[in-house]
């Protein structure tokens, strides 16, 4: 049991601390990449991607911000793809926009891969861009993301995600928000080390000749397309400034079923990935994205019940024994105890609407992890399918996005 909960523990915290302080070392041993530079030179014609799926409340901004994006007029172009929406939206773009945008619509609704599949058949252009129609694009988006494509071993780049959350925001706004930060610091690390592992859907560049069509039923279709360029030996680098805004779920029920289904998304990817797992071959790649990934959705959460069980056995076992040891184990399994009981009343707050932010970080923890774990069973049971599952997001506020 010592040996179990040893091991269990090592694999956490490898998992959300060890490995961010792995690769900044290695970072700092190898050195970071050279900044880049914008080449006005440089400037081939992209086209920005957007999926609308009956988001006609979103449009109106959307569009604005895609054409206030600073990039050659003659070199961006647009292609709204509204398929299956019921909403309006695509006689709104039509009349509203005319040829300015090119529209890709249809009264049947196949899910968001297959329309994203479709959509690539009519890009004409060398570079493709994909953004969500909820999102909010800071005005160098485009150009930021394009100037990587200068080196021909980049076959892809993320942008960053970011979720705008105000002092009276719930505390899966907070937490969400938090992990982002998070994540976003350790993609700049992966990025410097070798590539990252996997792009936010928000907001991603690709090399059109590069674009392999996706199966219709995956459900982290950016997590998929980019690991498998990476995965033929091209870099996917990192773009913090091109990044893409928006609110947080609405309520804590709204983001548990995005959690979900994002984990089942993992355990899918895992296993369509597994070739991958192949350190003798992907080597960086691998180790990237075991470490970062891989572990996060199928090893931590697992872990944490048998640290709690274990931890527990422990305690009982040296306290029946009437042994000095049985205190240390004991205070473990109390301090396991109050942090879990944190998070409980966390969770029992926010679905009250009460909110306490002092408990966002044992409660947004312990959520993702038990979150990770229904998605395994939606995984296993075959719940999930590739069409889009809409999300509320919190109350609209205004953007301002410096120019």
């Amino acid at each position: 049991m010592e040996i179990l909960l040893a091991v269990c523990v090592g694999l956490v915290v490898y998992t959300y601390f060890g490995y961010g302080i792995l690769v900044w070392l290695l970072v700092k041993i190898r050195g970071r990449r050279p900044a880049l530079k914008t080449d006005a030179d440089f400037a081939p014609d992209v086209t920005l991607i957007v999926p609308a799926y009956n988001e006609l409340s979103c449009l109106p901004d959307k569009v604005a911000n895609s054409f206030a994006q600073l990039y050659p007029v003659d070199k961006l172009h647009f292609l709204f793809v509204t398929e299956g929406s019921n909403d309006g939206s695509a006689d709104f773009l039509r009349s509203e926009y005319g040829s300015k945008v090119a529209l890709m619509e249809g009264t049947e609704r196949r899910g968001k891969v297959a329309a994203m599949n479709r959509a690539m058949l009519q890009v004409k252009t060398p570079l493709a861009i994909f953004t969500d129609a909820n999102t909010i694009l800071n005005h160098q988006a485009v150009q930021n993301l394009v100037r990587h494509f200068r080196d021909p071993q980049v076959g892809a780049v993320a942008g960053e995600k970011r979720i705008l959350t105000g002092d009276s925001e719930s505390a899966a706004g907070s937490g969400e928000g938090l992990y982002w930060k998070y994540e976003s610091f350790l993609k700049r690390l992966d990025s410097d080390l070798h590539t990252i592992v996997g792009a936010a859907g928000e907001l991603f560049a690709v090399r059109t000749e590069l674009y392999e069509p996706v199966e219709t039923d995956t459900i982290l279709d950016d997590f998929i397309i980019s690991l498998r360029i990476a995965g033929r030996g091209f870099r996917v680098a990192y773009e913090p400034d091109a990044y893409a805004m928006e609110r947080p779920s609405f309520s804590i029920v709204d983001e548990q079923k995005r959690k979900i289904r994002i984990a089942a998304g993992g355990f899918q990817s895992i296993v369509r990935l597994t070739y991958l797992l192949n350190i003798f071959r992907y080597g960086w790649l691998t180790f990237e994205y075991v470490s970062h990934r891989a572990m996060r959705w199928a090893v931590a959460p697992l872990c944490l019940p048998l640290i709690f069980l274990a931890n527990g056995w422990l305690a009982a076992r040296e306290r029946l024994a009437s042994s000095a040891e049985g205190y240390g184990w004991t205070v473990l399994f109390i301090l396991q105890g109050l942090f879990y009981g944190a998070a409980w009343v966390g969770y029992r707050l926010e679905k009250k609407n009460l909110r306490w932010k002092l408990l966002f970080v044992p409660f947004y923890f312990t959520f993702m992890n038990v979150c990770a774990l229904a998605g395994l069973v939606r995984y296993w049971k075959g719940n999930q399918s590739g069409t889009w599952e809409k999300v509320r997001r919190a109350g609209e506020v205004e953007l301002k996005v410096r120019s």
